[in-house]
């Protein structure tokens, strides 16, 4: 497998300070920037919308992977891609259409991605394989960052990972919730080849050396 890509989360940075927080993880050596949309509603929790994501994409050239957590998802969609996101992921309890919701983000000219979380079943993306660019394990249950990984979702990424080789396409497997250079390594080993961080990296005074150490903890 290729080199793991390290996508900090950015619910984890310093909100006074976002525009300087996304140039110090991009110089750190950072592959994506992850940023969680929330709504209070789907989880119990607000972060920000498409505003920032426009802003913070004047100053960054580094693929923006946004993860909406938001119901009812489809109306905000084009929104997200018009504002720089470069991939979109949802949940297949967003909204009553999946597989018409992934091809509306592939129609806006922007790669599509499912979001399981610890409780979804791995069936509920068999049937979208061809639409989707990403599939996310959630190894928290979403809503705020700090939490503890769940052990219980490494058989579920070792599945999707065979699903992924069987279908031959280029489908990255990523896994965000808990993730440290410590957990890191199981994911790596069941299939993942993305994985998210928050506190792990924001939260260290050396981003660059958290960074290697995570993508190094597969090694």
């Amino acid at each position: 497998m290729a080199d793991v890509l390290i996508a900090p989360s950015l619910l984890a940075a310093d909100f006074a300070r976002l525009g300087e927080e996304v140039d110090a993880i991009a110089a750190a050596g950072a592959d994506w920037l992850h940023l969680d949309i929330m709504d209070g509603h789907f989880v119990p929790n607000i972060s920000f919308g498409p505003v920032i994501v426009k802003a913070l994409r004047k100053r960054s050239q580094m693929p923006f992977d946004v993860h909406l957590m938001i119901t009812p998802a489809d109306p905000y969609l084009a929104a997200f891609a018009e504002a720089g996101a470069d991939l979109i992921s949802l949940h297949p309890e967003a909204g009553p259409h999946l597989h018409r919701s992934l091809q509306t983000i592939r129609s806006l000219g922007k790669k599509a991605g499912v979001v399981l979380n610890p409780a979804t079943p791995v069936n509920a993306v068999a049937h979208v394989l061809d639409l989707t660019d990403l599939i996310l394990v959630m190894s928290v249950n979403p809503g705020f960052g700090g939490q503890s990984f769940i052990d219980s979702q490494l058989s579920k990424i070792a599945e999707l990972r065979r699903m992924i080789d069987a279908t031959g396409r280029p489908i990255h497997l990523q896994v965000d919730g808990g993730v440290t250079a410590r957990t890191a390594p199981a994911c790596i080993a069941a299939g993942a080849d993305c994985l998210v961080a928050g506190t792990a990296v924001f939260g260290q005074s050396d981003y660059a050396a958290a960074i290697k150490a995570i993508r190094g903890a597969g090694a």
